[in-house]
C-alpha cells in the first residue's frame, strides 16, 4: 500500500494515546489502539489487533498488516482519537 504519513499527526496521536490512555506496564491504551517505544525512545510504535506501525528516528516509518482495508481501519481509529480527545 503506497501512503504517506503525516508525522505531525502520528506524533500527536502518540501523545494523546499517552495522555489520555490507560498505561499498562511500559504501554499505553486507548480505544483499541496501543501506544509504546522502545528501550531509548527514538522508536515509537502504534498499533491494534491488525495493524502495527513502526514510526522511528528522520521520520521512518513501516506498517505491518496483512490487508489494505486493515490500514483504512487503523487509520480512521487513529483520527477518531486526535478529533476526540
Amino acid at each position: 500500500m503506497k501512503n504517506e504519513l503525516d508525522n505531525t499527526f502520528i506524533l500527536r496521536v502518540f501523545d494523546k494515546i499517552r495522555q489520555f490512555g490507560t498505561k499498562q506496564d511500559d504501554r499505553y491504551e486507548l480505544n483499541g489502539i496501543t501506544a509504546f517505544t522502545d528501550m531509548d525512545g527514538y522508536t515509537l510504535f502504534i498499533e491494534d489487533i491488525k495493524v502495527k506501525l513502526q514510526y522511528g528516528f528522520h521520520n521512518q516509518y513501516h506498517y505491518d498488516y496483512e490487508d489494505d482495508e486493515h490500514v483504512k481501519q487503523f487509520t480512521k481509529k487513529l483520527k477518531e482519537i486526535d478529533e476526540e480527545y
